[in-house]
This record gives C-alpha cells, sequence and structure tokens, in this order.
C-alpha cells in the first residue's frame, strides 16, 4: 500500500466575502493571530507526514508564494540577533516540498483538483481546504490516512450540522456505521435544500481520494452554481468503488466568513501563550461593560 505523502490546498478563490481587505491581499493570508490561515493548514499536513503539497492558486496570489519562500536576509537577522524563537517561526515550514499552479478559470473546486492531476500522478493524496481550520489531538488528515490504511478506499471528513445548515454543504446518505466513527455511504449530495438533505453528515475540508477520481473528474459536467462541483465527482466515483466517510469530532473553524474568522481569532487567541490572559481580561471587562 502506498503512503500518503502528497497534499493539494485549493487557494484560487476571490475571496470576495472579505472584500475590500481582499482587493490586494489573497484571503489565505489573512491571519488567525500571528499566523496566515493557510500556514495552519499546512502545519497540520506536516504534523500528518505530508512531504509534498501543491497549492493551486490564481491571479494575484504571489504573496501565498513569498510567504513559504525562504528569506535568508529576515532570517540572518534573527540568528544575529539571538531572537531564537522568532526565528524558529519564520522557519517552521522550511523543509516541506510545496509547489504552486495556477488555476487559470474560477470553474469549481472540481477543476481546481483537477490541475493537479499531473502533480498527484498515481498516488493516493489528500485536499485540504483553507477556509477550514481543524483542531484535535490526531490532525485530522492523520485520521483520514489512518482510515485509508484500514480500507485502502478514499475517504472524506463529516461531521453533524444543524439541520437548516445542510444547504451550505454536500451531505452524505449514510448507508451503514462500518465502525465507530465510519460510514459507508448510499450517495453524496451536493448543497442540498434541508427538507432533502439525507442527514446532518456533512461534508468538511478534507478529502483523501484515489488517484482514479481525475478520470471521474475529467467527464463531470458543472453542476451547482455552474461549476464542477468535486462532490458530483465523489458521487460517481462511489458508484463504481467505494468511497467512505469519516466523522470528525474535534473542533472546525470556519475562517471563509468575517464572523467565522473573528471567532477563530478570539478562540486561536485564547490559546496563544503571548495573548491569551490580556484576552481573556480583556473580553471579560468588555463584557461587563455590554451588560
Amino acid at each position: 500500500m502506498k503512503k500518503i505523502r502528497k497534499a493539494i490546498i485549493p487557494a484560487a478563490g476571490l475571496g470576495t466575502r472579505f472584500l475590500p481587505e481582499t482587493k490586494a491581499m489573497p484571503k489565505e493570508m489573512l491571519p488567525v493571530v500571528d499566523k496566515p490561515a493557510i500556514q495552519l493548514i499546512v502545519e497540520e499536513a506536516m504534523k500528518s507526514g505530508i512531504t509534498d503539497i501543491l497549492i493551486i492558486i490564481g491571479k494575484g496570489k504571489r504573496a501565498i508564494e513569498d510567504h513559504f519562500d525562504s528569506n535568508t536576509e529576515l532570517e540572518l537577522n534573527l540568528e544575529r540577533k539571538g531572537k531564537d524563537k522568532m526565528l524558529e517561526a519564520v522557519k517552521k515550514t522550511n523543509g516541506l516540498n510545496i509547489y504552486f499552479k495556477r488555476q487559470e478559470h474560477p470553474k469549481g473546486l472540481g477543476d481546481a483538483v483537477l490541475t493537479a492531476k499531473s502533480f498527484v500522478g498515481n498516488d493516493p493524496f489528500v485536499i485540504m481546504l483553507g477556509d477550514d481550520l481543524m483542531q484535535a489531538e490526531t490532525p485530522l488528515t492523520k485520521q483520514l490516512i489512518d482510515s485509508y490504511e484500514k480500507t485502502n478506499s478514499s475517504t472524506l471528513a463529516v461531521m453533524r450540522v444543524p439541520h437548516e445548515d445542510t444547504s451550505k454543504y454536500g451531505v452524505i446518505n449514510p448507508a451503514k456505521k462500518v465502525s465507530d466513527g465510519l460510514y459507508d455511504v448510499t450517495s453524496f449530495v451536493e448543497k442540498p435544500n434541508p427538507e432533502d438533505a439525507p442527514s446532518d453528515l456533512a461534508i468538511i475540508g478534507r478529502y483523501l481520494l484515489t488517484p482514479d477520481i481525475f478520470e471521474v473528474l475529467e467527464h463531470t459536467k458543472p453542476g451547482k452554481g455552474n461549476e464542477v462541483q468535486l462532490t458530483d465527482a465523489i458521487d460517481t466515483l462511489n458508484k463504481s468503488g467505494k468511497v467512505y466517510a469519516h466523522e470528525f469530532k474535534g473542533s472546525r473553524y470556519d475562517t471563509g466568513n468575517k464572523f467565522g474568522w473573528l471567532q477563530t481569532n478570539i478562540e486561536f487567541g485564547l490559546q496563544h501563550p503571548e495573548v491569551a490572559d490580556q484576552l481573556k481580561s480583556y473580553i471579560k471587562d468588555l463584557a461587563n461593560k455590554l451588560d
């Protein structure tokens, strides 16, 4: 069985929900306390044993490339000044093989993944969406890899959401529970209306797929939003093979909208050793004022 060593991070979206901030700055570079959100995704990949990452970018995303490039002048400056902790933080992702490819036209997540076909080759791989930050003792990507080593099949991460929110997600129609947290799936439905949703188990931003998904994507016609939907391709793949769903029970943070991004910063700030105590006191004082 091949080891999972490759990951794709789609980062070609326009970030319109964060305008005007994203007019010149990629949405993925918006900070969560002191790190760009996309770096937290890359760090999860590292902790999960991933060594090769392809970041799919679009026009105006050069800042992402610059961020993951080595900055020799900065590193030497920090080293000379003995700022070891800062130097360690700056070099956190050094040593990874990070590649970039441009999606010429925003035709949907399925199309973005298809651009990675030559990078993936014949290897199983993971897809990590940049809007979803996950926290768990074992990283969610590693959980999917562990599941693959048992089933040798594609596996998606799912999480229970309020039923009225099912129209925001791809949703699974579970056939049966194979083991604790692992489901055999009858079908995958992209953004169903709540009255039509087959379950409350929504697909969240981590996928482990076998390379045969690319042949399916090549023949997948645009679906909702006139875009090539990855969920549609996965549903087709499930008809000829086997795709499982792994239920995630950790914490998920959605940085893809303004409130979610603010909420993420507050919760990560409360975990940050440099600002946690100050932030906690500030929140308490603010709550008293609001009362």
